[in-house]
């Protein structure tokens, strides 16, 4: 009986022992490839957000992301925050196939295609534009953003 009671603290330190060695061993690797600052892969984030409401009725947001994107994705918007888009949207520039706006509001294209408008259904008007810079060999959209009241007609 003590016998078999030994050999089953034994096997419980090892059952032990062995989870323990293997979260170690989880978090070493984890540790390799996420270093600290790093973004996982698929993922953004905002870095800077600045706003000038000096105009009356007019509010520009200015708005800088650090995206982490997979192969043949590139920093955009989805919902009204900063996401991994596919690259083709970019390179087409059809805004609106990225699903830039909340889910309440309507997307329209620019016509010179340099950004897109979110219309709530309050008539309110967000104006985004995209300026495209290129670094590296790398495409990096910088966005714009204008929200505008109800549109005036004269």
């Amino acid at each position: 009986m003590l016998k078999a009671v030994r050999m089953l603290m034994l096997r419980v330190a090892w059952a032990l022992a062995g989870a323990a060695i293997c979260c170690f061993l989880i978090i070493l690797i984890h540790s390799r490839f996420l270093r600290e600052g790093q973004l996982a892969a698929g993922t953004c984030e905002i870095v800077t957000l600045d706003r000038d409401s000096s105009q009356p009725r007019r509010t520009i947001a200015r708005q800088t992301a650090r995206c982490a994107c997979k192969k043949g994705q590139i920093a955009g918007t989805t919902r009204a925050r900063p996401a991994c888009v596919d690259a083709r949207i970019v390179k087409t520039k059809q805004w609106c196939d990225m699903v830039p706006c909340l889910e309440d509001e309507g997307c329209d294209l620019l016509v010179n295609k340099s950004g897109w408008t979110c219309t709530q259904p309050s008539g309110r008007v967000k104006t985004t534009t995209v300026r495209l810079t290129y670094s590296h060999n790398h495409c990096n959209p910088l966005v714009d953003q204008e929200r505008l009241g109800r549109p005036k007609f004269y």
